[in-house]
């Protein structure tokens, strides 16, 4: 699968793994809440270690463990539910995140220049037919009003 990530078109690396999937060896992403209960077990993984974030979930949940995390996948269930623009922006701007932020999930490729300005740096469309336009996009407007993490 190829995602946008530094605005170019990569191939990916990593595994986004189930709850009840068997560790891999690799890059791998994992549940918060199954980062939260193997954490410890984790450290001696050969690859590098994810986290990915649901809306509903909470960012501090995590700050103290960011430090061992390489990736933050920030799912998005669907295009209206702008919560992990939020979180993005927290992740960065609070918490000093350097990480990468890949946002996944039912975003839209209208969102993708407003997610890069609040953090995001990474995006795995699911319509990979996609990808040029979404890129694209990031191009879209060169005077901004606002600050931005990016």
């Amino acid at each position: 699968m190829k995602i946008i990530k530094h605005k170019q078109i990569l191939e990916d690396s990593w595994t986004h793994l189930a709850d009840s999937d068997e560790i891999s060896s690799g890059d791998i992403t994992l549940s918060i809440s199954r980062w939260k209960n193997e954490k410890n077990e984790l450290k001696s993984h050969s690859g590098n270690i994810g986290v990915r974030l649901a809306p509903a979930d909470n960012v501090e949940d995590i700050t103290a463990d960011l430090q061992n995390i390489s990736l933050i996948a920030l799912d998005f269930p669907v295009f209206t539910d702008g919560r992990s623009f939020s979180q993005a922006r927290l992740l960065r701007s609070r918490y000093g995140f350097t990480g990468e932020i890949r946002a996944i999930g039912g975003f839209i490729t209208d969102q993708v220049f407003y997610l890069h300005r609040v953090g995001v740096d990474a995006f795995e469309l699911k319509d990979q037919d996609q990808l040029n336009a979404a890129l694209s996009t990031m191009n879209d407007f060169t005077v901004c009003y606002q600050s931005s993490t990016n």
